[in-house]
C-alpha cells in the first residue's frame, strides 16, 4: 500500500498527453454542489468526488456507490443501510442534500444514519461529493463535507413526441438478491415527465467462508414521478415526487452477539418501517430581475423512522413511531462577469419532530403508552443568508470565498425525563479558496472553512436504546460544535490523466460525544449523555488516479488515510472514535471492442488498532482491533445488441471473511451477480 501513492504521482506525470490534449471542453465536468450553480470542475477549489448514474444503477442502494471513492469510507451496520465516513467524520457532521434540498434532518444521527440508502436509484443522475466544509454555502451541518444526490431530470430534443424506456434486472447469491428497476420517460423539447418504479428484496446474507447470518433479510419498493418544462429557452420548471420504503429491516448488531457478548443485545429489533417522502418544485430563470439568473426552491420531505425492539429475552415489546417533517424553501440569485461570478440568497428551514412509544407485554398483550424517543413536538427553524464569490485574479489565479449568516432556533417540549428548552444559535461562518493553474492541465489547491454544527433534536432528546448496549437520556444543556478545516493538494485534468492529491487537517472543538454516566439500566445497558466534551484533531491525505495507459486499457486507483486523536473533558488524549483504516482500491479495465468491456479490482483496508475508549466498548468493533483485508472482484459487460447489456461480476472471490471497521455484520463472501439491462 505504502507504494501506490508515490507511483501513483509518478504515473501521472510521466505519462500525460502534451498540453494541447487538454483543451477540450469534455475535461470540465459540470457540477453543482460546490458552488450551488452550474461550474466547471476546474472552476472548483474543493475536493471532489463524482459518481456517475450508471455506477449507482449497477448497486443494491444508493449509498453502495460511494464505496471505494476517493475521501469515502463506508460504514453498514445492517443490510438495507449504509453511511459515508468522509475524513472521519459521519452522521450529522455530513450534510446530505438532494437537488440542494437537505436531507439531513432534525433526528439525523451523529452517528453513521442510513438515510440516504431512502433515495431511490433510478432517481439519481449523479452523486457529488464535497470533502471539506463549505461553510458559506450550506452552514450548520457541513462541518466534514456534503453529500449531494444529483436527480435524474427527463429531457428531449426534438418538438416531436418522444418515448425513452430503461429497465434493469438483477440477482445475487451473496445475498439471494432479486431486483427489478424500470423508468419511463415521455415528452418533447418543451415539456417532458419520467416515471420510475423499484423493487428489490433479499435473503440472508452469506458471509465469507459460508454462514448465512440470519435474519438479515430485507426488502425495499420505490416510486418517482417528474414533470420537467421549459417553455422557454430562459425559463425552466420542476415538479418531482420520490418514495421509498423499506418495510421490515432487522438491525444486525442487536440481533447476533457482537465482540465480548455471548448473547445479543435484542431479541427483536426491527426499522419497521423506514421511508422516506419527498416532494420538491423548482423554478428556474435566467437574465431575469436585475438582469440576474433565479432559482426558487422548495420541498418537503417526511423521513419515518418506525421501530419494533425487544431486549434480549425480555417480556416488553417497544413499538416506536418516529416522524420528521421537514419544510425547506431557498432563494438564490447569481450573476458573472469577465472576472468574477458569484451567488447570494436566502435560506428558510422548518423541521417538526412527532414521536410516540407503547410497550405491550407478549405474554398478555397489553399496551400502555411509554416516554417516546424524542420528545413529541420538537422543532428546529432555521434562516440563513449567504454569499460566495469567485475571482480570476490573472490567467492563472483563482480566488473564491463567502460567508453565511445562520439563525438556528431549537424548541424542545418538556418530559417526563427532560425539561422544556428553546435555544437560540446565531453564528457567522465562512470559507475562503485558491487555485493556481501552473500548467494547462495541472492546478494546485488550497480551502480553509470556519463552520459550526447546531445540535439537533437527536442530540438533545434521546431516550433509549443505543448500539453498543447502551440507553441514551436526554441532555438540553447542549451548545453548538466548531470545526476549523484547512486542504491543501494538486489536482491534473486531462484527457489521458486525471489525479488527485490533497492532504488535510481539522480542529473539531466542543464536538458533542456520547459519554458514560455511571449508570446502568435493569436489562444491563450502560446509561449514556450527549454532552459538549470532545476536541478531536483529524489529519490525512487522499489520493487518486485515473489513467488511460493505452486507447483500450485504462487504469483506477485509489488510497485513503485517516488519523485523528481526541480529548474527551480533562481525561488523557486518545485516538478519535470511528476512525477509518489506511484503505484502497485498484481497477484495471480492459475494452477489447464496442460489445465488450472486462474489469478486474483489488480492495484493500489495513488493520486498524488506534481504538478510543468507545470503540473498545463498542461490540460492532473487535476490542483487539479490526484486523486488514484484502478481496479481489472482476466484472464483464457485454452488449450483444444496441439495445441490451448484461453484467457479470464476481466479487469476493476467496471468499474471506472480514468485517469492515466500525460495521455491525460480516461483509458479503463471495458473491456471482448478473444484470440484464434495456434501453429503447
Amino acid at each position: 500500500m505504502r507504494h501506490i501513492l508515490p507511483a501513483c504521482v509518478l504515473v501521472s506525470v510521466i505519462a500525460g498527453p502534451t498540453l494541447a490534449e487538454t483543451e477540450h471542453s469534455d475535461l470540465d465536468e459540470v457540477i453543482v454542489t460546490a458552488s450551488r450553480r452550474p461550474a466547471a470542475t476546474n472552476e472548483i477549489s474543493l475536493a471532489l468526488s463524482l459518481v456517475d448514474r450508471d455506477d449507482v444503477l449497477s448497486q443494491k442502494l444508493t449509498t453502495d456507490a460511494l464505496m471505494s471513492q476517493i475521501g469515502v469510507y463506508l460504514q453498514q451496520t445492517t443490510p438495507g443501510q449504509g453511511a459515508a465516513i468522509i475524513r472521519g467524520l459521519k452522521g450529522s457532521a455530513v450534510l446530505h442534500l438532494v437537488d440542494g434540498m437537505p436531507l439531513s434532518n432534525a433526528i439525523f444521527r451523529s452517528a453513521p444514519t442510513p438515510y440516504l440508502s431512502l433515495v431511490p436509484n433510478t432517481a439519481v443522475d449523479r452523486v457529488e461529493v464535497i470533502r471539506g466544509t463549505p461553510a458559506s454555502l450550506y452552514g450548520s451541518q457541513a462541518v466534514g463535507g456534503v453529500v449531494q444526490v444529483v436527480s435524474r431530470i427527463p429531457s428531449f430534443e426534438e418538438i416531436e413526441t418522444q418515448v425513452r424506456r430503461d429497465l434493469l434486472m438483477s440477482f445475487d447469491t451473496a445475498e439471494l438478491l432479486k431486483s427489478i428497476r424500470g423508468v419511463v420517460d415521455v415528452g418533447d423539447k418543451r415539456l417532458a415527465a419520467s416515471f420510475s418504479a423499484e423493487y428489490l428484496t433479499t435473503g440472508d446474507r452469506r458471509i465469507g467462508g459460508g454462514t448465512r447470518v440470519s435474519p438479515s433479510n430485507y426488502t425495499s419498493k420505490a416510486a418517482r414521478f417528474v414533470i420537467s418544462a421549459t417553455p422557454s429557452d430562459d425559463q425552466s420548471w420542476l415538479f418531482d415526487v420520490q418514495l421509498l420504503e423499506q418495510p421490515k429491516t432487522p438491525r444486525i448488531d442487536e440481533l447476533v452477539p457482537g465482540f465480548g457478548q455471548t448473547q445479543p443485545s435484542s431479541s427483536e429489533f426491527f426499522f419497521a418501517p423506514s421511508q422516506r417522502l419527498f416532494t420538491h418544485a423548482r423554478h428556474t430563470t435566467s437574465d431575469a430581475l436585475l438582469g440576474l439568473d433565479w432559482r426558487v426552491d422548495a420541498a418537503w420531505q417526511r423521513i419515518v423512522d418506525d421501530r419494533i425492539s425487544r431486549d434480549y429475552e425480555a417480556t416488553t415489546r417497544q413499538y416506536e413511531s418516529n416522524r420528521s417533517d421537514l419544510f425547506a424553501l431557498s432563494i438564490s440569485a447569481s450573476g458573472e462577469s469577465a472576472a468574477v461570478s458569484w451567488i447570494g440568497g436566502v435560506d428558510i428551514q422548518t423541521d417538526e419532530v412527532s414521536s410516540a412509544r407503547l410497550e405491550q407485554d407478549i405474554e398478555t398483550l397489553d399496551t400502555v403508552v411509554a416516554q417516546s424517543r424524542f420528545p413529541d413536538g420538537s422543532r428546529i427553524d432555521q434562516a440563513a443568508i449567504f454569499g460566495s464569490a469567485g475571482w480570476t485574479v490573472s490567467e492563472r489565479h483563482l480566488i473564491s470565498g463567502g460567508l453565511r449568516i445562520s439563525d438556528v432556533q431549537i424548541e424542545v417540549p418538556g418530559t417526563a425525563v427532560n425539561n422544556a428548552a428553546s435555544i437560540d444559535i446565531r453564528r457567522l461562518s465562512g470559507d475562503v479558496g485558491w487555485i493556481y493553474s501552473f500548467a494547462e492541465s495541472w492546478q494546485l489547491l488550497a480551502n480553509m472553512g470556519v463552520g459550526f454544527r447546531a445540535p439537533n433534536i437527536f442530540d438533545l432528546g434521546t431516550l433509549g436504546n443505543r448500539p453498543g448496549n447502551r440507553f441514551n437520556v436526554p441532555n438540553i444543556d447542549l451548545e453548538e460544535e466548531r470545526v476549523l478545516h484547512v486542504d491543501v493538494g494538486v489536482r491534473r485534468r486531462s484527457h489521458r490523466v486525471q489525479f488527485e492529491l490533497m492532504l488535510y487537517t481539522l480542529d473539531f472543538e466542543d464536538r458533542i460525544t456520547s459519554v458514560l454516566t455511571g449508570d446502568v439500566t435493569a436489562d444491563g445497558r450502560d446509561v449514556v449523555q450527549s454532552i459538549n466534551a470532545a476536541e478531536s484533531r483529524i489529519h490525512g491525505a487522499e489520493a487518486g488516479i485515473d489513467l488511460d495507459v493505452i486507447e483500450k486499457l485504462s487504469i483506477k486507483a485509489v488510497l485513503n488515510y485517516t488519523w485523528g486523536r481526541q480529548q474527551i473533558g480533562t481525561g488523557p488524549g486518545e485516538p478519535a472514535d470511528r476512525i477509518p483504516p489506511l484503505n484502497g482500491r485498484l481497477a484495471v479495465r480492459f475494452d477489447p471492442n464496442r460489445r465488450w468491456a472486462i474489469e478486474s479490482r483489488l480492495t484493500v483496508s489495513g488493520d486498524q488498532n488506534r481504538l478510543s475508549a468507545r470503540d473498545v466498548r463498542d461490540v460492532r468493533i473487535n476490542p483487539g482491533g479490526s484486523a486488514g483485508w484484502a478481496i479481489i472482484g472482476a466484472t464483464a459487460n457485454w452488449s450483444p445488441t444496441d439495445v441490451w447489456q448484461i453484467t457479470f461480476s464476481a466479487d469476493n472471490l476467496l471468499d474471506k471473511r472480514y468485517r469492515v471497521h466500525g460495521s455491525g455484520m460480516d461483509a458479503p463472501g463471495r458473491n456471482f451477480s448478473i444484470m440484464f439491462r434495456t434501453t429503447w
